[in-house]
């Protein structure tokens, strides 16, 4: 089974909902496969109508990388149909076993063609926003290998942002919870996404240059979680609330 068979597999997984078995325990595939994998999954989408609008980060957390025995962030791309309306109500009937996390989310002011530095981000990025990232894994039981979870696009699934502010906050040590039906589930420090959120758009800017990709203007960036990601029920109330920038929130149904 070649790289665009396994791409379709996993895209139908998506589009039914349904779990599947994961793709490496089969086939054997590198991450450079997987990164392709996932192109190909995305071009489907692409090819049904859906537009890029974006790209999330996965394990922007020291300790993620640790326990997943990495030495690098990974990425996925995000299209309009995962995106979410503030306060919208979610029919969870869409997706398969969605977990929700709270993000910092970035707007892209200009094109970033290559890698840059953090000193530099002010000429690329002219807003900042409290954000929650859905995330949900095609493979049954939510486990996955590395070259799996890229395969399947970072488990990229649905995002909400809140009100976009101006990058004149410092946001390297904010508190950030994410709320269940007005009870915190999960808490934690902006510190915990590469010690800088801003950091984030560093990494991403030296994956895409080396991979040929363009970050353009308009299109949104999720930093990274900076808690655990929490299983989302029916009939939730779900909100992230990061210190000074303000909160973000959806429905479940």
């Amino acid at each position: 089974m070649n790289n665009e068979e396994i791409a379709k597999i996993l895209d139908q997984a998506a589009k039914d909902a349904t779990a599947i078995q994961q793709m490496g325990e089969k086939h054997d595939f590198s991450l450079e496969d997987a990164y392709e994998i996932q192109r190909h999954s995305i071009n489907r989408r692409l090819d049904r109508g859906e537009k890029i609008t974006g790209f999330k980060l996965g394990f922007t957390s020291r300790a993620k990388m640790e326990q997943m025995g990495v030495h690098d962030l990974i990425w996925g791309i995000l299209t309009d149909e995962m995106e979410l309306k503030p306060q919208e109500e979610v029919n969870l009937d869409r997706w398969i076993h969605p977990r929700a996390e709270p993000e910092i989310a970035f707007r892209i002011s200009k094109d970033i063609e290559e890698s840059i530095g953090l000193k530099e981000i002010h000429k690329y990025v002219d807003a900042m926003a409290p954000a929650l990232e859905i995330i949900d894994s095609r493979y049954e039981n939510f486990k996955f290998s590395l070259e799996d979870v890229v395969a399947d696009n970072c488990s990229s699934t649905g995002y909400v942002i809140g009100d976009w502010l101006d990058l004149n906050t410092e946001i390297s040590d904010l508190d950030i919870d994410l709320r269940i039906d007005t009870h915190v589930v999960q808490s934690g420090k902006t510190s915990a996404i590469l010690n800088n959120p801003l950091q984030s758009l560093v990494e991403l800017s030296r994956l895409a240059s080396k991979a040929g990709i363009i970050i353009q203007e308009g299109q949104v960036v999720l930093a990274g979680a900076a808690t655990a990601a929490v299983y989302l029920e029916k009939n939730q109330h779900v909100e992230a609330q990061v210190e000074e920038l303000g909160n973000i929130s959806f429905q479940t149904k």
